[in-house]
């Protein structure tokens, strides 16, 4: 095993520089919020959707954009309102009257990049559309079945303030999401860097610097990296402790849990370990790897209690007091 793992390493090692050039370009448009980049880049080498939280002006959409041109892949942004219909994202039948027939035109959900903008200010209806592609990835528009092959990312944001005449995502769906990333304000340096080159007009344009193909064959290696046995029970059991607290010695936060994590959950946080081995040039996970990407795994998929809530308990809270109850190995 410690050859394959050593093998593992310098295919890691080959597609590093990929990651490096990536990050340096994605620099260009974004100052600072480093979490939010690591956090992209992992959706992408895993192939998970991302849904961004943050309050207005924080980069969002721009971060979102940079990531589609560096990768000189086709960007479709959606405006999501609340009179937007399905056919409005996956498209419709348009009967032609010189022809005598009906032609599909095809939606902006057929792209290798999906910006969903405002996700919870559209219908329930529209929601699932979004969604079914993302699970199924493929979209059936009249009789016809359309699959969504190669590298498709829906990046979906969403603002924690203005909620009047929101449609808040449902429990079930958000699940679909791989992780979920709060956006917070930047430092006092980066601000002032950041209205330095808005005010100054020097942003420098974020330029093509992989192609998909780059991609897919960083996602083939992040697929090799090695998850010991020891670390895999240590995902179940965070995991499981998000559901039966009691059994791993943590009883006081049974009552503040009223559903914990899904199996979906243990998926995403072995691929997402990988994926932060993968960026820091190792060919193997470490536990710390499955801490550093466990907040944005679990947080959407832990549903508290009312009396956690009159507690003033949030989902972070409730994962922390897990990481200190379950033993690492």
């Amino acid at each position: 095993m410690k050859a394959d793992v050593h093998q593992i390493r310098d295919r890691v090692a080959e597609q590093t520089e990929k990651v490096h050039r990536l990050r340096f370009e994605l620099g260009k448009a974004i100052v600072g919020q480093d979490e939010m980049i690591t956090r992209l880049l992992v959706g992408l080498l895993t192939d998970g959707h991302i849904l961004l939280e943050g309050v207005p002006g924080l980069a969002k959409t721009t971060a979102i954009k940079s990531l589609a041109a560096s990768l000189a892949t086709k960007f479709q942004r959606i405006q999501f309102t609340p009179d937007l219909l399905p056919a409005d994202l996956i498209g419709t039948m348009i009967y032609l009257p010189s022809e005598g027939s009906f032609r599909t035109r095809k939606g902006p959900i057929f792209a290798n990049f999906v910006l969903a903008d405002e996700i919870n200010r559209a219908p329930s209806k529209v929601q699932s559309a979004l969604l079914e592609a993302m699970q199924e990835r493929q979209v059936t528009i009249g009789d016809d079945t359309f699959p969504l092959t190669g590298l498709f990312l829906v990046m979906a944001t969403q603002n924690p303030i203005e909620q009047e005449g929101t449609y808040p995502l449902p429990e079930a769906q958000i699940d679909r999401f791989m992780l979920k990333v709060k956006i917070s304000y930047p430092e006092a340096e980066e601000e002032r860097k950041v209205m330095d080159l808005a005010l100054d007009g020097t942003a420098p344009a974020v330029q093509p610097v992989l192609e998909p193909e780059d991609v897919v064959a960083m996602q083939e290696v992040v697929g090799m990296i090695y998850v010991d046995d020891q670390v895999k029970d240590y995902i179940l059991n965070l995991v499981r402790a998000t559901r039966q607290p009691a059994e791993f010695g943590a009883a006081g936060l049974q009552p503040l849990i009223d559903y914990g994590a899904s199996p979906r959950a243990s998926i995403y946080l072995g691929t997402g370990a990988r994926a932060m081995a993968f960026l820091a040039g190792r060919g193997y996970v470490t536990p710390q790897d499955v801490k550093d990407i466990a907040f944005v795994v679990l947080r959407h998929r832990v549903i508290l209690t009312y009396e956690a809530e009159a507690e003033q308990m949030t989902a972070e809270d409730v994962i922390k007091t897990i990481f200190d109850t379950v033993a690492v190995p």
